[in-house]
């Protein structure tokens, strides 16, 4: 089943650690953790895990702690950050965070970096941050990469990440595509949903790269949710909890814990509810394997992409596991 476009591309996972509703955060940690021993199985080639701070519905707020344990739990995935939000910390400590990754688990970290700080003004506040430090992430960006190769603004070095080589890669859907083009650094861009906005993301990086010692030539990683199941109902059935989560969202200014597609299916929606709620479903690579796999080689024909990294989050942890095991078969199947 697997075609040539398909079998040609890497094939990676981000999980946000997403908090269930009846279980406690502690679980969701632990669940990571599981999926990436399941992903490193099936033949998957990166885990990577996210950052998000004071939100009710996902635990992963220290992504380099949880990178830590990820890669204690695996042998040869590679692991990395999903990433860490480089205007919530100084640059001179995510250096020290993942040089000690990387001495740990050498040849096996990824350092992903995105620009977004905290969700709500609390949580900006909380850490000490605003929405203005996001404009800074291009010097930001610098800064950390100076880490590595000996720049000490400060008359120090970082260290152990003084000499290292961490593949550094950005988080991007705007302004970020640009940053990464003339850093001359990997690109993470998404959503699937969204194709026309991908594609001119995904062009503006490639027309603007620059080469760099990080990076010789594009590399365009597309990101999002994919769901594969036995039929099409089944594997949109998968994407309900976390649709129904977003639209709750953007409705209400909270971003709640996952629901089973029970309960969602079930509920009484406001007109507005639902508006969100069925845009957060459209667009969503999701059917039979056949059905994705077609809807695979549409997207990276159009986006040239190297690699995709699936985002897919679920209540239903078993079929969520299903769906990561027949999407491997597309991209590696057993003889």
């Amino acid at each position: 089943m697997s075609s040539s476009v398909i079998a040609r591309t890497r094939f990676s996972v981000l999980d946000r650690s997403r908090v269930r509703q009846g279980h406690p955060p502690a679980e969701a940690l632990r669940d990571t953790v599981a999926l990436a021993r399941a992903a490193e199985e099936l033949g998957y080639h990166r885990f990577w895990v996210s950052e998000h701070h004071g939100v009710p519905g996902v635990a992963g707020s220290a992504p380099t702690v949880l990178a830590a344990a990820v890669a204690s739990a695996t042998r040869t995935i590679r692991v990395g950050t999903g990433g860490v939000m480089l205007p919530n910390h100084r640059p001179f400590v995510v250096a020290e965070q993942f040089g000690v990754l990387e001495s740990l688990f050498p040849g096996r970290i990824d350092m992903g970096l995105g620009r977004s700080v905290g969700f709500t003004d609390g949580v900006r506040r909380a850490l000490g941050r605003d929405k203005e430090d996001a404009e800074d992430f291009g010097a930001q960006l610098g800064e950390l990469l100076g880490w590595f190769t000996g720049a000490s603004p400060a008359g120090v070095r970082a260290r152990p990440a003084d000499g290292l080589r961490v593949p550094p890669f950005v988080l991007a859907l705007r302004e970020g595509a640009a940053i990464a083009a003339r850093a001359g650094l990997p690109l993470v861009i998404g959503d699937l949903r969204d194709r026309e906005r991908l594609l001119r993301g995904v062009e503006r990086y490639r027309a603007g790269f620059r080469p760099s010692p990080w990076a010789a030539e594009p590399y365009v990683v597309v990101s999002g949710a994919v769901a594969v199941a036995g039929t099409e109902e089944a594997a949109r059935r998968l994407l309900v909890p976390e649709a129904w989560s977003m639209a709750y969202a953007r409705t209400h200014g909270t971003f709640p814990p996952l629901a089973a597609a029970e309960e969602t299916e079930a509920r009484v929606m406001t007109a507005r509810e639902r508006e969100a709620y069925g845009a957060q479903l459209a667009g969503q690579l999701a059917g039979t394997p056949e059905q994705v796999a077609h809807e695979l080689e549409t997207v990276l024909k159009e986006t040239g992409a190297d690699e995709v990294l699936v985002t897919t989050s679920s209540y239903d942890r078993t079929a969520l596991l299903d769906s990561y095991r027949l999407l491997a078969a597309l991209f590696a199947p057993v003889p």
